[in-house]
Order: structure tokens, then sequence, then C-alpha cells
């Protein structure tokens, strides 16, 4: 969802979770990765093997 360049919003309603967690995670996410922007964050996580295209576009 991050690599997609939804907004937070979008991404708390598809998980199900509250805006202010959205925010928490990717902070978290893109400190743990070294990234500058959640659009990088995404890249890294999927170079990394953490995200594939297989699961990148389940619904």
């Amino acid at each position: 969802m991050l690599a997609a360049g939804l907004k937070d919003e979008a991404v708390a309603r598809r998980l199900g979770v509250s805006l202010r967690t959205v925010h928490r995670r990717v902070s978290e996410l893109t400190d743990r990765l070294g990234a500058r922007t959640r659009f990088q964050a995404g890249l890294l996580a999927a170079r990394r093997g953490w995200w594939g295209p297989d699961g990148a576009d389940e619904r």
C-alpha cells in the first residue's frame, strides 16, 4: 500500500485500524528501513522480501 501511494486514511480503512496506528506504523517502518519517504519504504520492504508482487494487490 505504501508503494502504491495510498493515503494514510485509505490504508487505515483497508486495514481496519485507526489513522494514528497507521502514522505510528509507517514512522516505525521508515525508521527501521532507513527510508526518507513512504514510497521509498515500500520499495525497500519489497526488495528485502517483506512484501511481494503476489500479495501486493490482495483485496
